[in-house]
């Protein structure tokens, strides 16, 4: 009877465990860790075309998540979408010159933005704004864009 329990005891708390690492898996997966919990500084990246860029996505240079997207407005008067990034603290040494490009990661279309450092001698700092940015490729439009190149081609 003891062994018994001990053996339900022991089962519990293993199945414990497993939802428990399930849970931090699927946090990883659906971009919901909170590993930058707000801190560092906030930059903003004007594009005309975000596609499915989503809060939370990640920011990267070189392959290296370096922040997240913290949020996505719409300036009424220039009709471009407006991304703020919150870069974490430790990377302080980026152009200000830097690229913001959107990328799309992986076989379900989740995108990200990707930074490509420039050359200047001077740092983005809190409150910045990137002023090189490359709107999503959004494949509708390249579909579009290649049916009525194929239609032209057909009336000459």
């Amino acid at each position: 009877m003891v062994q018994n329990r001990s053996v339900e005891l022991l089962v519990g708390v293993f199945m414990a465990a497993g939802l428990v690492a399930l849970f931090f898996l699927a946090m990883q997966v659906g971009n919901l860790s909170a590993s930058t919990n707000g801190e560092g500084y906030l930059v903003t990246a004007r594009f005309d075309n975000i596609g499915s860029l989503k809060e939370k996505a990640p920011v990267t240079m070189a392959g290296v998540r370096v922040g997240r997207v913290s949020a996505i407005g719409f300036d009424q008067a220039t009709y471009e979408a407006v991304v703020t990034l919150s870069i974490d603290p430790k990377y302080v040494t980026i152009p200000d010159d830097t690229f913001a490009k959107i990328f799309t990661a992986g076989l379900l279309g989740e995108q990200y933005v990707g930074l490509d450092p420039g050359g200047s001698e001077e740092y983005l700092k809190h409150g910045d704004q990137l002023a090189l940015t490359q709107s999503a490729l959004v494949l509708e439009e390249i579909i579009g864009q290649f049916l009525f190149s194929k239609a032209e081609e057909g009336v000459e």
